[in-house]
């Protein structure tokens, strides 16, 4: 068994290996030492002494719990199962590695959360001559869904990002490669290593990543090619809009992938049936910084899905249309028509709020197909998982007469696409009982009437107590034994007991086979020829129903592609109804989409925070961004609500574009190619990246591939540095936008001297914060108003925070030491000029206001014309001596 045991380990590399035997898995050597570390399993030893071999285990029920903790700490495990009954196996039980467990890997239902796709991705770079590029593939095992591109390099953090995969297979001599658990992916991100089981930084990469090395052959083009065309039954990949030349990055990486789902999953992947082409220019650019920074599908603080955007869009009904809703928010459209549809779809449905209900209603009932799919096309599915899809058919007219005479183009699309099966149903419903067990081998699923000789078996196996019992009475009255009793055990089968008392009668076709106390057994040929029917029905009965089971799924699975492009309806269906329910529940409007760089939103509310605060205590509030305006710096102090505002710009033009309404009264938006947000800092310790280095990266990104219809969002530009620097970053940061991009642009800050720039800049508008004070008291209004700020409240912000009573009144007497030696009452009208004029106290400090020296003021009076030679001398020795005296 140990030698046995070798073999599986060494078919397995570096995966734990769990090795069935009976009721238990167990793990030897390493694999027991980590696996008790692990799982807290106890560590024993097989032997003693020198000889000790570690082992630990589990009862083989326990298996997906297990399995479920190994892989979430990025382990991966090989599953080796007993091929052949014990009972029936003559000498050693034949095993074998039946597959090896990876997070990419995973299509088990308890393994996996319904709403997110779980994706394995490759990544291989280029040679000489495509030094620029690396390919990029990800697929979904649980729903077959396989895309591949060639990305520039510079993107392949952002697309890592967008994709969020649970694991990365990268060629092991590729620079690609970190060299240890930290090293950087194309220079962008820190990586955990298969084997090391270390989150990455949520800020650089999916936290969640675990990145895998592979032979470089595995990535050749050669062996690619061959694969992909094999597992589509093709000759080429053009078909596909695959080039050999053109898209050579992107089929390597996608036969790499092939290539590891062979090697770990040892079934069938017919339900990877295609090679779908990613384009870039279909989708709306959202880089990795920004969508962490609005936290589009996770949350900043703990990168959580619950708070961020998705969690509140997402009302679907069914795991696929959440995966699918998924799919929308992570890549928004840029056609018009596209988006279009979408909107008249999702207008349609508000319309008609109660069929849109009911449609709702009904897709409840659906099963997830494409999970579903998957587990029969690889044949790990359970009898349940087969009932599961036809009770989804079932429901399937119901939702198909929702759709029926719809008057927008997608939804009567959508309605085309719904295939009813009923051929797969009619058979489903005939085989299956209406409550199916989990597993497949122990009989039970296959309904009466469906099978004669799986009905001639369970009567056979039913009828045979009623046998017995009947053989009973007639041998207790042939023989004149009134307590003759037939029994059964498993070492003698069906016997005959008769009392010594009744020894005497024993007629002579029993044959004696025990003597117990009191009594003697016998048994009879009659008896034995019936126990050998009855006992072998009910085995006969399973295996026949096994058999049935199988054809059963594979009769479906020959239907995958039917049944998956249903699925891909009903998810749209879902995510549309979604989106309508949404819209009414929260009053949202549709938007407008327009092709000029437009941004007009009247009221408009930050989805999330809308959802989140009591009803109607959100302050909405106006954006306009137009030729005459198109940079809108936003002041005000802290707590007042600028990065909410800017925030929630940029989420309403996402969600226009992914077909959504929008939370406003009124949006009027033009499309963008990208949208970027730059909002709030955080250090990159393990790149030795500071807060403000992390910040200038962010900012050079936007500043070089930003275009004229992008959306761009910066949130306090400057702030990582001295003041000086940082003041005359971002007042060269907001010129660069206004004079070389010329973009939609939300800056926030609390520079006020960048409010100067409306006066020489014809596109940038000041706009500030509403805040009223009151006895030393402030309230923040959160309405944007036209105009600067001239005070930022730092310090009342500071005492609303906690911050000692002490602490504030020293500030407070520092402040105003501070303004007092800076503004003086000669510089109190020029600064004025902002607004009216304050108390000194009640200005904010300029640093591009120096307060006038004695000398400077009499040298700029002075009329040197009127003065000769000897005066302008003796005027000069005057300033040198009061220059004396003051730094005396």
């Amino acid at each position: 068994m140990m030698r046995q045991y070798r073999e599986a380990k060494a078919a397995c590399g570096d995966a734990l290996l769990l090795f069935r035997m009976g009721d238990f898995y167990e793990l030897f050597h390493d694999d027991a030492r980590t696996a008790a570390r692990l799982l807290g399993l106890a560590l024993t030893s097989r032997d003693k002494g020198e000889n000790a071999t570690p082992m630990a285990g589990f009862p083989h029920h326990q298996l997906e719990s297990y399995l479920g903790k190994l892989v979430s700490l990025g382990v991966r495990v090989a599953i080796c199962e007993q091929m052949e009954d014990p009972r029936l196996a003559k000498g050693l039980v034949k095993r074998e590695v039946t597959r090896v467990v990876t997070p990419g890997t995973l299509t088990d239902d308890a393994l996996l959360d319904p709403r997110e796709s779980n994706y394995l991705a490759a990544v291989i770079g280029g040679g000489d001559k495509e030094q620029a590029s690396v390919g990029l593939a990800w697929v979904e095992l649980s729903t077959g869904r396989f895309h591949a591109a060639v990305f520039a390099r510079e993107k392949l953090a952002d697309q890592l990002a967008r994709i969020d995969a649970a694991e990365c297979l990268v060629d092991e001599q590729s620079e690609l490669l970190p060299a240890n658990r930290n090293g950087p992916l194309a220079g962008q991100a820190s990586l955990p290593i298969r084997g090391a089981p270390v989150a990455a930084d949520r800020n650089v990469c999916p936290a969640k990543t675990l990145y895998t090395r592979r032979p470089t052959w595995a990535f050749s083009l050669q062996t690619a090619t061959q694969a992909l065309t094999k597992q589509f039954g093709t000759a080429t990949l053009e078909g596909f809009g695959f080039d050999n030349e053109r898209d050579a990055l992107a089929l390597r990486a996608a036969g790499a992938i092939l290539d590891y789902l062979a090697e770990t999953q040892k079934t069938s992947l017919a339900h990877l049936d295609r090679l779908l082409p990613y384009y870039t220019g279909t989708t709306l650019e959202i880089d990795e910084s920004t969508r962490r920074s609005l936290e589009i599908s996770r949350t900043m603080r703990d990168g959580r899905r619950e708070g961020s955007l998705l969690a509140v869009l997402d009302r679907t009904t069914t795991a696929m249309g959440s995966r699918h809703l998924a799919d929308w928010v992570a890549n928004p459209l840029v056609n018009l028509t596209e988006i279009d549809e979408r909107l008249d779809a999702v207008a349609e449905l508000v319309a008609d709020g109660r069929m849109a209900d009911e449609l709702r209603e009904k897709l409840r009932g659906i099963y997830d197909i494409q999970r579903l799919l998957a587990r029969i096309t690889t044949g790990r599915a359970s009898p349940r998982d087969l009932a599961h899809l036809g009770q989804t058919l079932s429901a399937l007219p119901a939702v198909k007469a929702k759709m029926t005479g719809r008057n927008s183009v997608l939804l009567s699309r959508l309605e085309a696409e719904v295939d009813l099966c009923p051929e797969i149903r009619a058979r489903l419903e005939s085989a299956l009982v209406d409550n199916c067990p989990l597993q497949s081998r122990e009989g039970g699923m296959i309904r009466a009437g469906f099978n004669a000789d799986l009905d001639n078996l369970h009567e056979l196996a039913a009828g045979g107590k009623q046998w017995i019992a009947r053989y009973q009475a007639d041998e207790s009255a042939r023989t004149g034994i009134s307590t003759l009793k037939v029994g059964f055990n498993k070492v003698f089968g069906y016997y005959i007991e008769v009392t010594h008392t009744h020894g005497h009668k024993i007629p002579e076709n029993y044959t004696r086979k025990q003597t117990v106390k009191n009594a003697e057994r016998y048994i009879t040929p009659e008896l034995k020829e019936y126990e050998e029917r009855v006992l072998t029905a009910d085995e006969r009965s399973k295996e026949l129903e096994y058999e049935l089971f199988v054809q059963l799924r594979d009769f479906v699975a020959a239907h995958a592609k039917r049944l998956q492009a249903t699925a891909h309806a009903l998810a749209q269906l879902d995510v549309l109804a979604a989106l309508a329910d949404l819209a009414r529940a929260r009053n949202y409007c549709r938007p407008k989409l327009v092709e000029g760089p437009t941004l007009t939103i009247r009221d408009g509310r930050h989805p999330v925070l809308d959802s989140l605060m009591p009803e109607g205590s959100f302050v909405p509030n106006d954006t306009e961004a137009a030729a005459d305006g198109l940079i809108l710096l936003i002041t005000g102090p802290n707590m007042a609500g600028k990065s909410t505002y800017i925030r929630q710009v940029a989420l309403v033009s996402l969600l226009a574009q992914i077909g959504s309404f929008v939370p406003a009264k009124e949006a009027t938006l033009g499309l963008c190619d990208r949208i970027f947000a730059r909002v709030g800092a955080s250090d990159e310790l393990s790149r030795g990246q500071s807060t403000f280095m992390v910040e200038m990266t962010e900012t050079a990104r936007i500043l070089n591939t930003a275009t004229a219809r992008s959306l761009v969002i910066l949130d306090e530009i400057g702030r990582g540095t001295s003041t000086y620097d940082g003041v005359s970053l971002a007042w060269a940061v907001v010129e660069f936008l206004h004079d070389r991009i010329a973009c939609r642009t939300l800056f926030a800050t609390h520079y006020h001297e960048l409010t100067d720039l409306a006066k020489t800049l014809g596109s940038v508008r000041n706009l500030n914060v509403a805040v009223r004070e009151w006895e030393d008291q402030v309230v923040f209004l959160h309405k944007i108003i036209e105009g600067a700020a001239d005070k930022s409240y730092g310090i009342h912000v500071a005492r609303l925070a906690g911050v000692p009573r002490e602490v504030n009144e020293r500030a407070k007497q520092i402040l105003a030491q501070l303004e007092q030696e800076h503004l003086g009452e000669d510089d109190r009208p020029k600064l004025a000029r902002r607004g009216k004029t304050r108390r000194v106290g009640d200005l904010q400090l300029t640093l591009f206001a120096v307060e006038e020296h004695l000398v400077v003021k009499q040298l700029r009076e002075l009329n040197v014309n009127e003065l000769s030679p000897l005066a302008a001398l003796q005027v000069l020795e005057q300033m040198q001596a009061e220059l004396k005296s003051l730094q005396q």
